[in-house]
């Protein structure tokens, strides 16, 4: 394998297995099939986009113009309106969704219709034109040939930290316990005393940062552009089938794996065939394996 496809992949894997565990816990503790997530992810790109590099604020004759902030600070940012908007759709929509107990099919199609407005709306106001942080030019190591490109590294190591952070708030802390349990059983869960709703938001909170910052690291290798999630929520099912969905170790895993193999098939294939490369196996794992690599909830 080119150990230059192999990082790249990598650090495509890096972003995809952020994003693909916000969308296996919804999944796991709401039995929610998220289409919108893509888009959640685009509109933490923007929202880190537009804190990044500034506001224009026009009041009246009057132009307010407010500075943006380095790009770290406006990737938290980002995730904290990303987090606001999930929060939004799970008191607008989710819940009384499950108040009424839709099918999953009516979730699906909820979903589906809140990407079209999310991306809609990044396209009313912000326009289809690709856009790109502020950020300073950077040149990229070369080591044994293959050239390590900063950001790329950059968002590896984030990604790293992260899943840490992670492991650490599901297995030590309160909250993570709580979650393990309404995924496992959700009936057994309330009758145990364990405040469901809490446990919702949570989820909301945890999947919306995780998200908002996927989409800000991609934004770091590539460009910020209206259809960037929505071309990548293939990429992120597969990766939630193959590592066994409601299964956060196994979404790990299985973007990794997904990255590497997309980046890798560009030896063989045109760029245009990555997503081919994605559904042919999530088609392959759930014909020779439906439960995933790992056990999930599902």
């Amino acid at each position: 394998m080119d150990p230059q496809l192999l990082f790249n992949g990598i650090a495509v894997g890096s972003v995809l297995a952020l994003a693909a565990i916000g969308l296996t816990l919804t999944y796991g503790i709401l039995r929610l099939s998220n289409f919108a997530h893509g888009d959640f992810m685009t509109l933490g790109a923007y929202l880190t986009w537009l804190f990044n590099t500034g506001i224009s604020i026009r009041m009246g004759y009057r132009v307010i113009d407010i500075d943006g902030v380095n790009i770290w600070l406006a990737m938290f940012l980002g995730a904290g309106g990303t987090v606001i908007a999930m929060l939004i759709a799970e008191f607008l929509l989710w819940k009384p969704m499950r108040d009424r107990r839709a099918t999953s099919t009516t979730l699906i199609i909820i979903s589906i219709g809140l990407a079209l407005f999310i991306r809609s709306g990044i396209l009313l106001i912000w326009g289809g034109s690709n856009q790109s942080y502020d950020l300073p030019l950077v040149q990229a190591l070369d080591i044994g040939g293959v050239r390590i490109a900063y950001y790329r590294l950059i968002v590896i190591g984030l990604a790293i930290l992260a899943m840490i952070a992670l492991h650490f708030l599901l297995q030590k802390s309160k909250i993570g316990k709580a979650m393990r349990a309404v995924a496992d059983n959700i009936d057994l869960a309330r009758i145990s005393g364990i405040n469901v709703e809490r446990v919702v938001i949570w989820t909301w909170i945890i999947t919306g940062i995780l998200t908002a910052v996927a989409g800000g690291m991609y934004g770091l290798i590539t460009t910020v552009r209206p259809n960037m999630g929505w071309f990548l929520i293939l990429p992120l099912f597969a990766s939630v089938i193959l590592g066994g969905i409601g299964n956060p170790y196994g979404a790990i895993a299985g973007a990794l794996i997904i990255g590497v193999a997309q980046e890798s098939s560009v030896q063989f294939l045109n760029s245009e065939y990555k997503l081919g490369v994605a559904l042919l196996i999530m088609a392959i794992v759930l014909f020779v394996r439906p439960q995933g690599l790992f056990k999930g909830t599902a």
